[in-house]
């Protein structure tokens, strides 16, 4: 049998990599950050033991790798949602997009989104990957659609308050509704309510996970936070 070649190499690496990154997601939004090892971790991938490690230095690398690359995934989804947006307004509807795909994670993936923000502030900090190169740039090019005349600085604080806006919802004891997140960063950039995916429009809203975050309930004026007038 001939030697594989190096590309079909790289490509069984990249799949290792995917499933063990998919695995990481599933236990720790399953069991939480503690009860996961990279033991189960490799199991669920149908990897050895020794791949996790040979591929990332620890547990806490991998949960940042896993979730920037569940956050690429699912904001490029919503991004790419047909129909694509089209005409003036379309780099509003792009904006509106991406902000609904974070915030979305948060009402649906509570307990791994938690764990991903406590993660980012704890001595290791906020750790560069590749997931997170790409998400950046989804978020970057989301600003130059949007018209921004600086979107290296303004994917930055669009970053920036988009994790604030997670923190909030997931906050253990005083969540914000998200819904009033959402109508305050859609008055920040002068966006329509309607725009993206509102609250109740989005599948599965009324969701066991919604429960656990402590974001149930319908928001004022018939899910239309007041202030949310989406005034231009």
């Amino acid at each position: 049998m001939s030697p594989r070649s190096a590309s079909v190499n790289e490509e069984l690496r990249r799949r290792s990599q995917e499933r063990l990154l998919q695995a990481t997601v599933e236990l720790v939004g399953e069991r939480g950050y503690e009860a996961t090892t990279l033991a189960d971790i490799a199991d669920r991938a149908g990897a050895a033991r020794g791949l996790v490690s040979y591929y990332f230095p620890g547990k806490r690398q991998l949960l940042q790798t896993a979730v920037h690359r569940l956050m690429h995934l699912e904001l490029a989804k919503g991004l790419e949602r047909e129909p694509l947006p089209e005409g003036e307004d379309a780099g509003r509807e792009w904006l509106a997009r991406a902000i609904d795909a974070i915030l979305g994670l948060a009402v649906e993936r509570p307990r791994l989104m938690r764990t991903h923000m406590a993660g980012i502030l704890t001595a290791e900090g906020f750790i560069k990957c590749a997931e997170q190169q790409r998400l950046a740039a989804l978020l970057r090019e989301t600003m130059v659609r949007y018209g921004s005349s600086e979107p290296d600085a303004d994917y930055v604080l669009l970053r920036a308050q988009l994790m604030g806006a997670v923190v909030a919802v997931l906050l253990p004891g005083a969540p914000v509704p998200v819904e009033r997140l959402r109508a305050e960063l859609f008055n920040r950039y002068k966006l329509d309510w309607e725009l993206g995916v509102p609250p109740g429009a989005r599948a599965g809203d009324e969701t066991d996970a919604e429960a656990d975050s402590g974001t149930g309930g319908d928001a004022p004026d018939g899910g239309k936070p007041s202030g949310a007038d989406g005034q231009r």
